[in-house]
């Protein structure tokens, strides 16, 4: 017999797998509040219906992308028109398959910040419409907060913890003290390590190469790093020499992008051709950016003890966001938390890329504390650029911390 965790995630898999409610978690929700969450940040529309006890009644989910690949990125016009297209059968198919009717409903929760502007205001104008119709009460999501507080989903994770927050669009160190209440302790400075990584896998034509053409960029550059030889490119961990935890890309990338131009006029290809060496290029930029975030990972965690801001038993290193879905990130992570003697948690894959569980999971934590829950028709924005809690980069920054040496493996 599994352990109660894992029986709990076990179950929660099968219930997104099979997108309809058994008949005891019928009966387990008729006593329990139920939330709808609805997430439109960047390319996914996603709904989900949640009980308080984090089971998943019903969800659906449509991604963007396909059409996204074949032009190169994502065009935000584009992903505000598929989520326009889209929204009101996802949130009518996360109903359907919940046996949820919106009357039952204790609340909805929609990500309301940060994200891209376009895809913001389609989400929170459909939220606000089926607030008004059906007389609920809305809860305004941060997208951080809600990768953030996953994990509390599937297992037990008292506050306070650290998290460590990388996706397409963002990556940051937060302590997180309670469901509402954040210290930020690093961000990034330009831009994030998947949106780096996507770039990357654009500027090598992985979408040419065969075992890649119908992959994302992140994907593609983890699949062909799992072959590479990532010593052959040295690409220097950015800010090194910076002893703060926010993070920088932008130049990580141009060293990339240099080292593929070079050996584009060694081979002789044109651009959009795949080198032979694509793998090898593309297992030291991974490495470069885990690098990157383990380190700035480990100065949190040493600032965190040095503040008394994690307990002195047990602390918790919390993973996730899109980018957390890579291996090798992960592996990399782990060996700082184990430097640090910190418990490393992260969600599965499918829980770190965006969806509607995790806005439904949000919401559900905003409902037991109370905190955020708003009548129908308080009036709503959305915001592309939010910080997450309270700013304690320069704090970090003042502390100077020096890192001790720990070995990070290479493939």
């Amino acid at each position: 017999m599994f352990p109660p965790k894992v029986q709990r995630l076990l179950r929660v898999l099968h219930l997104r797998a099979a997108c309809c409610c058994s008949s005891s978690s019928s009966s387990s929700s008729s006593s329990s509040r139920l939330v709808l969450g609805i997430e439109t940040s960047c390319d996914e529309t996603g709904a989900a219906v949640l009980d308080e006890s984090g089971d998943i009644l019903g969800e659906s989910l449509h991604s963007q992308k396909e059409v996204h690949l074949r032009s190169g990125g994502i065009v935000p016009t584009v992903a505000q028109r598929l989520h326009r297209e889209h929204i009101e059968r996802v949130v009518q198919e996360a109903l359907t398959r919940s046996d949820v009717d919106p009357s039952r409903l204790a609340a909805v929760a929609a990500t309301v910040k940060p994200g891209l502007a376009l895809s913001l205001a389609v989400g929170l104008e459909f939220s606000r419409g089926f607030v008004r119709r059906h007389g609920k009460p809305f809860i305004p999501i941060h997208h951080m907060e809600a990768h953030a507080l996953t994990v509390r989903m599937l297992q037990p994770v008292a506050f306070p913890f650290l998290v460590l927050l990388v996706s397409g669009g963002h990556s940051l160190l937060a302590v997180a003290r309670g469901v509402a209440d954040f210290l930020l302790l690093g961000r990034n400075l330009d831009e994030a390590p998947g949106d780096m990584l996507d770039k990357v896998a654009r500027r090598l034509s992985l979408i040419e190469h065969p075992a890649c053409s119908r992959l994302s960029g992140g994907q593609a550059i983890e699949l062909l790093a799992e072959g590479g030889d990532g010593k052959r490119f040295a690409f220097s961990t950015p800010m090194a020499r910076t002893l703060d935890c926010s993070f920088s890309f932008a130049g990580l990338r141009n060293q990339v992008t240099v080292a593929i131009v070079k050996k584009e006029a060694e081979e002789g290809v044109a651009r959009g051709t795949p080198l032979s060496c694509a793998n090898d290029i593309a297992a030291a930029a991974q490495h470069a950016v885990a690098c990157h975030l383990a380190r700035r990972t480990h100065r949190a965690i040493l600032f965190c003890k040095a503040n008394n801001l994690l307990p002195p038993s047990g602390p918790t290193l919390v993973l996730s966001g899109g980018v957390a879905s890579n291996r090798y990130v992960r592996k990399t992570l782990s060996v700082i938390a184990e430097t640090a003697g910190l418990r490393l948690l992260c969600p599965p894959g499918e829980f770190c890329t965006d969806n509607g569980v995790m806005i439904a999971w949000n919401g559900v934590e905003r409902l037991r504390a109370g905190e955020g829950i708003l009548p129908p028709g308080v009036d709503v924005r959305y915001e592309p650029k939010a910080p997450l809690g309270v700013d304690l980069t320069a704090e970090v920054k003042a502390a100077a911390i020096r890192l001790p040496p720990v070995k990070l493996e290479i493939n």
